[in-house]
């Protein structure tokens, strides 16, 4: 058996208290923490894409819009959107009037606003130039989104289209 030897008495004359070496085992810590980790990845949810639903028409159905109906929007480039009243046609004698507007409220959801005020059951025909970027033709759907646009469609640009782009000088 080890002597043990009283501790040195401090300057007050009270002994000092022996300081034993304190080790703290972090294992069973570690152990926790890695099981409260999985807990929370198997158990959480994470954020699920949104998807914009498009209704797509049957096959076989007439796909024509009557020119009363219709507003045909140009997607155009600087973030501009060109649009007219109608749909533009071969053969009709004047070309219909282009205006110019942008992607604000102020803008193109003006424009839709309009359009449902004076027009119930209108379509709006979406055509693209190649100038135009994806997120502007993001920004139409989600002026159709937002106005709620019930009837609209994606449409190619023609050579009617261009040659009233060209005849505007855009």
């Amino acid at each position: 058996m080890a002597d043990i030897q009283p501790a040195a008495p401090a300057k007050n004359g009270k002994p000092r208290a022996k300081k034993m070496a304190f080790r703290l085992d972090m294992t069973p810590m570690v152990d926790l923490a890695f099981l409260l980790l999985t807990f929370f990845m198997l158990t959480s949810t994470f954020s699920k894409p949104n998807v914009m639903e498009l209704a797509m028409p049957a096959k076989g159905l007439g796909t024509d819009v009557p020119g009363s109906k219709a507003l045909t929007l140009i997607l155009g480039k600087h973030n501009q959107v060109h649009y007219f009243y109608g749909v533009n046609e071969t053969g009709t004698a004047a070309a219909p009037t282009l205006h110019t507007t942008d992607y604000s409220a102020h803008g193109l959801r003006q424009v839709l606003l309009t359009l449902q005020r004076q027009q119930t059951g209108a379509v709006v025909l979406i055509k693209s130039e190649q100038e135009s970027t994806y997120g502007n033709l993001v920004d139409a759907l989600d002026e159709m989104n937002i106005t709620s646009q019930k009837k609209y469609a994606l449409v190619d640009l023609d050579r009617n289209d261009r040659a009233l782009l060209q005849q505007n000088g855009l």
